[in-house]
């Protein structure tokens, strides 16, 4: 049996990935739980850096244009890092990694999509004290994401036309 497929259905078009549950066991249950409680369905990619990474997953971008949008977690808080030496995937593009707020054990519900290969944020890499753990990657539609990663986005980062995440499923 393999690792659990994420659907990603989004107003740009869906794409598909492959969650490392074998590897990255908190963080991809994390994932994989409020997938399936319907916890991203409805929200909005919240930040979009060209040549960078897409970020979505706080409850407070439901309202694409909310100042608090990039500030929220999920109803059931944070989790505990994962820096198991079995699962260095480097942030390469089309990876999924666990967004944090710099302090070790704060990931929760966002993550990022790497458009670009980041190996600076490799939690093994000791060049800077970031550190966000890959847990997933994209196997299909990495035109959807790249389209997504190129959108035209305002001060904040936010997409100037709103980007929503229909739903995610989780299948095999």
């Amino acid at each position: 049996m393999g690792n659990p497929v994420a659907t990603f259905d989004t107003t740009e078009g869906t794409f598909k990935v492959e969650i490392f549950l074998d590897k990255m066991p908190v963080t991809a249950q994390n994932f994989i739980d409020l997938a399936n409680d319907g916890f991203y369905n409805g929200l909005h990619f919240h930040r979009v850096i060209a040549n960078f990474m897409i970020q979505f997953g706080c409850p407070h971008s439901k309202d694409p244009e909310s100042p608090m949008a990039g500030t929220g977690g999920p109803p059931h808080g944070t989790i505990q890092d994962e820096f198991l030496e079995d699962a260095k995937f480097s942030n390469e593009p089309g990876t999924l990694s666990m967004a944090n707020t710099g302090r070790p054990n704060s990931g929760g519900s966002q993550f990022f999509i790497n458009t670009v290969h980041n190996a600076y944020l490799d939690w093994f890499d000791t060049r800077t004290p970031s550190k966000h753990p890959v847990f997933a990657k994209v196997i299909e539609g990495m035109d959807v994401v790249n389209a997504i990663g190129s959108t035209d986005t305002g001060h904040r980062d936010n997409p100037i036309v709103p980007i929503r995440m229909n739903s995610i499923t989780i299948g095999e």
